[in-house]
């Protein structure tokens, strides 16, 4: 049994997803409905999708689920032109995408996370959109620590970073000096080797590695979250274009169902219900 995992930069979109579709590789099989399921997208959903889809197959040998990144941008795309049954994203449709008909799987708590050594424990919404726009430029404009702030953000067309954008830039630009990375994890990593660096990522990836600020005095946490106290809460989402095929809905109801949902809190995040 093979679960396919195709690791594509978000920022060549639904060109390079297309390609990679026509040109699976000989290990993961079309199945014998003409190409099994295909899940495309959001980078931050990829590894829960991986393991559902590894868990489903289990349970029903003659399905063929084959799992990509690319981004939740991409994702949409592809839903919408046929390239997957089921897209993924990690941030709220916008206005010209609720034409797709969504399936909230889990819901995740972005994380503002700075480097463990920097003496800042907590910051205002209002700070931390003045840092990423690059009008707050040092830590002592914040009342901590001393040298200039990295930023770290996500790239274009990112789940994570559509989600920053509308829950805390709103229509303000993140700073071009800001360094792209194209995952989480990465983010992640660049925070934890730089103590003057900030930037956000999903909850559920907050480790020893980093420190998650309090945001407006509120802790980072699911009892947080679950209260309505946190303010950085996002949907994870599946779409598809129209009601979702048969074999699409199988997998959807697979995932909502408990054995796919304790995957979700396994992994850091809250239960879609």
């Amino acid at each position: 049994m093979n679960v396919c995992r195709f690791h594509l930069f978000p920022i060549r979109f639904v060109a390079i997803l297309l390609l990679g579709l026509a040109l699976l590789p000989a290990g993961c099989s079309r199945g014998a409905s003409g190409g099994g399921l295909t899940v495309a997208g959001s980078t931050s959903i990829q590894p829960f999708a991986d393991r559902w889809a590894e868990i489903y197959q289990k349970l029903h040998p003659d399905r063929v689920v084959n799992v990509q990144g690319g981004g939740s941008s991409a994702g949409i795309q592809a839903a919408r032109s046929g390239a997957a049954q089921i897209g993924m994203s990690s941030r709220e449709l916008k206005p010209d995408e609720k034409d797709l008909t969504e399936f909230i799987v889990a819901r995740d708590g972005l994380a503002i996370v700075v480097h463990p050594r920097n003496p800042l424990s907590g910051i205002g919404l209002t700070q931390v959109r003045d840092i990423f726009a690059g009008r707050i430029r040092t830590w002592r404009e914040v009342g901590q620590g001393s040298g200039t702030i990295t930023v770290v953000t996500r790239e274009e067309g990112s789940g994570t970073r559509g989600a920053f954008q509308e829950l805390v830039m709103h229509k303000e630009r993140i700073a071009r000096e800001a360094i792209v990375e194209d995952s989480n994890g990465t983010d992640r990593a660049i925070v934890a080797q730089d103590p003057r660096a900030i930037g956000f990522i999903s909850l559920g990836l907050v480790d020893k590695s980093v420190k998650a600020l309090t945001l407006d005095g509120v802790e980072a946490n699911d009892a947080n979250i679950l209260a309505g106290r946190y303010a950085l809460v996002r949907p994870f989402l599946f779409v598809t274009n129209g009601p979702p095929t048969a074999e699409a809905r199988m997998f959807i109801d697979f995932v909502l169902s408990d054995e796919g949902q304790e995957l979700v809190e396994s992994g850091g995040l809250l239960r879609a219900r």
